[in-house]
Parts: C-alpha cells; structure tokens; sequence
C-alpha cells in the first residue's frame, strides 16, 4: 500500500561564494596573484588599480548587493533592475579612503639569477669529444636525457630500450646499451649514469690512483654491500680477513665519495621554488609588529567604462532587446566583481586574524627566537579564540610562510601537540624533538645511545617518554638507529 507523509529536515549547505572564499583563503600569495589574474582576465568590469589613472569617479560599486539568479534563466525581467544600485554619486572612491601601510619600500623585488649551461647540457658538451656514429650520438643523448639531477639512471634498460624504438625508431641491444652507458660513465662528475648507489660509488673509486685501500674498498662495494650498509663491522673484517686498521682506511675512502654526483655540478639550473612569506613579523621597540604582504592587499575597483554603460542604458528613452540582454551581462559582471571585491577584503582580514591569534600564543618565542619557548599550540586552539572553524584555521596554516626575525617559517610547524613533564606541565612535541636531536648529535658515535638509553637520558631531563614514543620522534626526525649511527 502505497503512503504519503511530510518530513521536515533541517540541512546547511555552503554557498559557492563561501566554497570559493575559502579556496581563495587558502591560497598563498603566489597563487593567489595568479588567481587575481585570471579573475581580471575572465571579468572585464573588474581593474586594479593604475597610478597612472586619475579620474576615477563613480568607478565603486554602492554597499548595496541585488541578488540575481545566475542560473542563467532568461525570464529574468531587466525592468525589475535598480540601476541606481550600480552607480554612485561619490567623487572619492570608497578605496581611496581605505587606510594602505604598505609602502613602495615594502615592495617585493625580483632577484636576477645568473643563468649558465644545464647540467644536461653540460654532459652532452662532453660526449663530442668521442668519435661515434650517427646512431650512437642519438642513443648517448638519450640516456643522458635519463639521467636526474642527481646523477642517476632510474630506469630499466628494457624500458630505454623499447622507447628508442618508440620515438627514434632505432632498435639496438641490451649489450649494445650496456657499452654505450660505460661511455656515459667516463664523463664528469665520476658516478654520473649510475643506476643505483653501489654502482655511483664503485665508478668514483674506479677513477681513483690504485692503492690497497682502494682495492679493498672496491671489493667491499663489490662482494659486501649489505654488510657495509649495515654497518656489520665484524662480518667485514671475518670476510675479507683483513686488520681493523685496514678495514677503517677503506671506510674512510668510501665515507669520501660524493652519492649524488649531479648535486655537484656548479652551472645545474634547475629551478628553484621560490618561497615568498605571507605575512611578516618584526619586533619594533619591544613589541611585536605583524604585516600582511602587500601583494595580498590589490586596490581593486569595477570599470568606469561598465558604469558609463549602465547609466546609458537608464538615460536611453528606448530600450531595445538587445540593450536588455546587455545590461544582463553588465549585471552578472558587476555583481561578480563586487563579490571578488568583498572576498578579498574578507580574506584579508581572515589571513590577518588568525596570523595574529597565532603570533599572540607564540608571543615568547618571536620575541626570543628560542624555539624552546614554543608552547603547544593546536588548530582548536585558534579556532576558540578568533570564533572561526578549526577548517579555516588548517587553510591559513597549512599553506602560508611567515617572515620573522629568525627566517621564513611555515606557519604549522608552530603548531604541535602537548606532552607532561614531570612537573605536570604541558610541554610542545616540537621542545622534546629539540632536545632529542641535541643528545643525539652530542652521542659518542663510536657508542651510539639506543632508544632505551635515550628514554633515561629525556627521563632525567624531566620528560618522561616512553621507548616507542623515542623511536616515533627520531624516525620523524630521520635519525637512524643506533646501529646505523655508529662510527667505525
């Protein structure tokens, strides 16, 4: 039997204003002007400032905001538009009335970079000192255009093979690459083509005077890798049946040896990310003094020459269908720049509320720069207290830098868990991970602590931590075991 019943149900949904405010909040200041961009770009009734310009009267939207339909719904009856709403009788810009700290000093400048070969580049000047075929030229370049920056060939020969054949229609041989990639292997930095770490090393001893140490250094890579890597001294010296002393001077010889061999070419012009800080942070007379990067503050404003459109077609006695499709699109355009305008503002003041929330909590340590002063700090921490969502918050933190005093900082490594010492304190993750990484590297190496006499050392420190909690903290810290850290 069929039935029929009323069901209220209360549901939230968010906006594609507020979805695209806060991607817009997430994005660091890069990105942001490459979005800032587009905007100007797909949105003809949207300009940024120009100094240049000075007749910008009427060019402000007024505060009031018609909401429209943009599903695109052709009924919509252009005789209902205010157009009084799009026109303002200021002669001074609401814009020109807001307060700007940022002066020309605090302009970013662009550094020049001195460009010189490419370390690609640099490998293929060398093979035209070979004398080699047609054929071979192009397979060396291939498998010079395989090498990374570090100097390695990642790839299977199988698959450089096949794509030879793919893209240069040459089909050769296993073998025939295995000569050729030994050619690649005499050129400079040495271990430069080497497919793996034992091979990188083996062809820098290789280019190395004979000697024993050497030898014995060679045979090591060669036949003892493992126990090498293990750092399994004693299996050494039982397989090679050689002296202590003997066995240090070929360690000696490998511990030399550079494992990334591309890393040391001078003229590598690989690009190099450049970070710049959203916010800065400066202590002036004693007190901290927080600035959001001018680039995330642009003087936007809505075209003059959509203004001037609108109030010709409200001055117009006749109004033709083409006229009303017009002022539609004008109205679309402006009501979205108007939107763009509000967003950025309130993104500004988002960026600004939650960086100094967190510059208020870590007050001590941007005054002193001792990062054991920094106090634990989580996202609900900051949320409380500016009344926004703990979200919000995660998109400030997660992708923006900080200028301050001791270098640029990612604002979440400010961020950490609590942990009680024996004084029923709450102490940051990020103090006891400073601590830890100091009693390593003052370790005897020869006698490396292991995580159980780590825990006692931190125990008397007055952190009480369990075994585990010591293996998690090194291994974020990328600190090997004990074993793994000990010198011969």
């Amino acid at each position: 039997m069929l039935k029929q019943g009323l069901q209220f149900k209360l549901s939230q949904k968010l906006s594609p204003q507020q979805i695209q405010l806060m991607k817009l909040i997430q994005l660091p200041t890069q990105e942001f002007e490459q979005r800032l961009k587009q905007e100007l770009e797909e949105n003809p009734a949207l300009e940024i400032e120009d100094e240049n310009t000075d007749d910008y009267e009427n060019s402000q939207l007024s505060d009031s905001y018609d909401e429209y339909d943009d599903s695109g719904n052709e009924s919509i009856n252009t005789e209902d538009i205010n157009i009084d709403e799009y026109l303002s009788d200021d002669e001074i810009p609401n814009y020109k009335t807001q307060a700007n700290n940022y002066s020309s000093d605090d302009e970013e400048k662009d550094i020049p970079f001195a460009s010189g070969p490419s370390f690609t580049q640099h490998l293929k000047n060398q093979m035209n000192t070979y004398r080699l075929t047609e054929e071979e030229e192009i397979i060396t370049d291939f498998l010079i255009g395989s090498i990374d920056d570090s100097g390695y060939i990642r790839r299977d020969l199988v698959d450089i093979l096949d794509d030879l054949a793919f893209t240069e229609n040459i089909f050769t041989t296993e073998i025939e690459l295995e000569r050729l990639l030994k050619i690649v292997h005499q050129l400079d930095p040495a271990g430069v083509g080497a497919r793996d770490l034992r091979e990188c090393l083996i062809l820098q001893l290789k280019r190395k005077d004979e000697k024993p140490s050497i030898n014995l250094s060679i045979d090591i890579l060669e036949n003892g890798f493992d126990h090498f890597v293990k750092k399994h001294y004693v299996k050494l010296l039982q397989k090679f049946h050689v002296s202590e002393e003997a066995l240090k001077d070929a360690i000696k010889q490998i511990e030399r040896l550079n494992p990334k061999p591309g890393g040391s070419f001078v003229g590598n012009s690989k690009v190099t990310e450049q970070i710049v800080p959203d916010f800065t942070i400066r202590i002036v007379e004693g007190e901290l003094e927080l600035t959001l990067n001018s680039r995330n503050a642009p003087e936007l404003h809505v075209s003059n020459e959509y203004n001037n459109l609108m109030r010709g077609y409200k001055d117009s006695s006749e109004k033709s269908k083409s006229q009303k499709e017009a002022v539609m699109f004008i109205k679309h355009k402006l009501d979205a720049a108007k939107w763009f305008i509000d967003a950025i503002k309130q993104r500004q003041q988002t960026l600004l509320l939650n960086m100094n929330a967190i510059m208020q909590h870590q007050k001590e340590y941007f005054l002193t720069g001792d990062e054991r002063k920094l106090k634990p700090m989580i996202l609900k921490d900051i949320a409380d207290v500016i009344d926004m969502d703990v979200s919000t918050v995660s998109r400030v933190a997660s992708s923006k830098y900080v200028s301050t005093p001791y270098g640029t900082k990612l604002i979440k490594e400010f961020f950490s868990e609590s942990m009680k010492n024996d004084q029923g304190e709450d102490v940051s993750t990020r103090e006891i991970k400073n601590i830890l990484e100091t009693v390593i590297k003052e370790e005897d190496k020869k006698k490396p602590l292991t995580d159980d006499k780590l825990a006692l050392i931190l125990k008397e420190k007055g952190y009480p931590i369990a075994r585990r909690t010591i293996a998690k903290y090194r291994e974020q810290l990328d600190i090997p075991v004990a074993r793994l850290r000990k010198i011969f």
